[in-house]
């Protein structure tokens, strides 16, 4: 693993911020910790935030590796700053693009659930919530994530059902909203990105809030709950 495993990048009042840790792009404390730090850098009242992964990989979700140690501190550390990290991007003031460069599973596919629009790539990749499949429980500051975006007809499926979706599939469960060539991706991602940064402040942070205002009270309720028991 590289020292930095995700970098900011301006392109105007375009920020990009991208995730490479070599492998699976997993969201251990030293993932969580490095995003926010970049997200210190980008602006709240202008332009627009592009995330995205390396290729072929978005995230791959929390870190196996000390979810499997048993070590219980470090397994909290992990889950507690991953947590508010997807908080903070589902809650950001401005508007916040995923390019989606490949897998996005788990915790993957709930950073691309806080985004508000989401682009992906053709591809033989998978993208959802495999938790069921592996006997973990979605607990609520990114279950209600999920419940808000993906489409009503999908809801058990890609939840209870733990179904993986081919990217150009999961558009109509409500988890992408385009998908492109991999050699397209990022053209019209800062395509879309300059569109979406022209949007008028403080009407768009203001008019966010109130739009995500019911999922975003469960989810600081479930996080205050969680860290009273840590």
């Amino acid at each position: 693993m590289t020292d930095k495993i995700a970098t900011l990048k301006k392109e105007g009042n375009v920020s990009i911020i991208t995730l490479d840790d070599g492998k699976a792009n997993v969201f251990s404390p030293e993932m969580s910790d490095q995003i926010n730090e970049c997200l210190d850098q980008v602006a709240t009242e202008e332009g627009c935030l592009i995330i995205t992964g390396k290729e072929g990989m978005f995230s791959g979700g929390l870190d196996l590796k000390i979810i499997q140690s048993g070590d219980i501190e470090r397994i909290q550390e992990m889950s507690s700053k991953a947590f508010k990290l997807l908080a903070r991007i589902f809650s950001f003031p401005r508007p916040v693009i995923a390019a989606c460069s490949g897998h996005a599973v788990a915790l993957g596919t709930f950073l691309l659930c806080c985004c508000d629009y989401r682009i992906g790539v053709k591809g033989e990749f998978m993208l959802g919530a495999n938790e069921m499949r592996t006997n973990m429980v979605i607990p609520t500051p990114i279950l209600e994530l999920i419940k808000f975006r993906v489409s009503n007809t999908h809801k058990y499926r890609a939840v209870l059902g733990a179904e993986m979706y081919k990217l150009e599939d999961s558009i109509s469960a409500g988890l992408i909203d385009e998908v492109v060539d991999q050699d397209l991706l990022m053209t019209t991602v800062t395509e879309k990105a300059k569109d979406l940064a022209t949007m008028g402040h403080p009407s768009y942070s203001m008019t966010k809030e109130l739009f995500i205002a019911e999922p975003m009270s469960k989810i600081n309720a479930a996080m205050e709950e969680h860290l009273k028991k840590s």
